[in-house]
């Protein structure tokens, strides 16, 4: 829900090397009615740096009274838990195989990391509002194939939860966790999650924070703007390969469903979501019709 800020207010917490603060208020005024869904996640998840960075983003979003919804991955630190308990896992194009074993941790790790995020904005003085399966499950499933075990893709969003989080200027964080039949836990791909929260919401804009600049063309320079029908072209032609397709599938269901633009951006490099929300050149590849 935003508010009118003033540009001596915004100046209290404004970050050094963010965008010209002179034109924040211009983009307050283009967000104010709407949401902004951020999937954080994959490999940027490691660095406590970019962590800090992104916790101090999204602290200002709130403080500016925009209206964010955080979905968080988890895979390295998944990855790492696993290891540490010695538990071997299988992957089907990409997908990790999840038995009951598996799943008790995924759950147990993307909980506390859940927690963490919510505990780290509250450090900064934002409200934050935590929802997993353990508490206020807004994400009901369908087992994604029998193979894979318990891996979930979203049947149903509860948004009623969601919103009320935002109306009373709480950020909400979503798990990518969803229950099934007999309220059994699956786990979510993050992109996928995050793709069906902001369908549901119908955000004006869905971030994707990834390890890479955006998407590239096939001289292997940034893409700043492009059509899902081209993106469909990349793919078609071999230019975009490998873990990326799934996301770009994401990200062209996203935009033909109501979401009015996505963008894949390196969440590594400093204040990257402001650099994206209150420019008009943005950072990295924005995916619209």
């Amino acid at each position: 829900m935003s508010k009118n800020i003033s540009l001596e207010e915004i100046k209290e917490f404004w970050p050094e090397k963010a965008p010209d603060i002179n034109i924040v208020q211009k983009y307050i005024k283009k967000y104010e009615k709407e949401k902004i869904v951020i999937k954080y996640g994959g490999n940027v998840l490691i660095d406590r740096n970019v962590f800090n960075n992104f916790i101090s983003d999204i602290n200002v979003l709130n403080r500016l009274g925009l209206s964010v919804i955080v979905v968080h991955g988890g895979g390295p630190r998944i990855k790492r838990e696993l290891e540490k308990k010695k538990i071997v896992s299988k992957f089907i194009n990409g997908l990790r195989v999840t038995d009951k074993n598996i799943i008790d941790t995924v759950e147990e790790v993307l909980i506390d990391f859940n927690i963490d995020i919510v505990n780290s904005l509250k450090k900064l003085g934002s409200e934050a509002a935590s929802f997993h399966t353990k508490n206020d499950n807004i994400i009901k499933v369908e087992p994604e194939r029998e193979e894979l075990g318990f891996v979930g893709i979203p049947s149903k969003i509860d948004d009623n939860l969601i919103q009320d989080a935002l109306n009373k200027n709480k950020i909400p964080i979503i798990a990518p966790l969803g229950l099934g039949n007999f309220d059994q836990t699956y786990n979510i791909n993050g992109d996928t999650a995050a793709s069906a929260i902001a369908k549901k919401l119908k955000s004006r804009r869905l971030i994707l924070m990834t390890n890479v600049e955006g998407v590239y063309d096939n001289q292997k320079k940034l893409i700043s703007e492009i059509k899902p029908f081209d993106l469909e072209n990349l793919i078609k032609w071999k230019v975009v390969q490998g873990g990326m397709i799934p996301k770009i599938q994401n990200c062209v269901d996203a935009v033909q469903n109501g979401v009015k633009g996505v963008v894949i951006l390196d969440g590594r490099k400093p204040h990257s979501v402001l650099n994206e929300i209150f420019s008009d050149k943005g950072s990295g590849t924005l995916i619209r019709e």
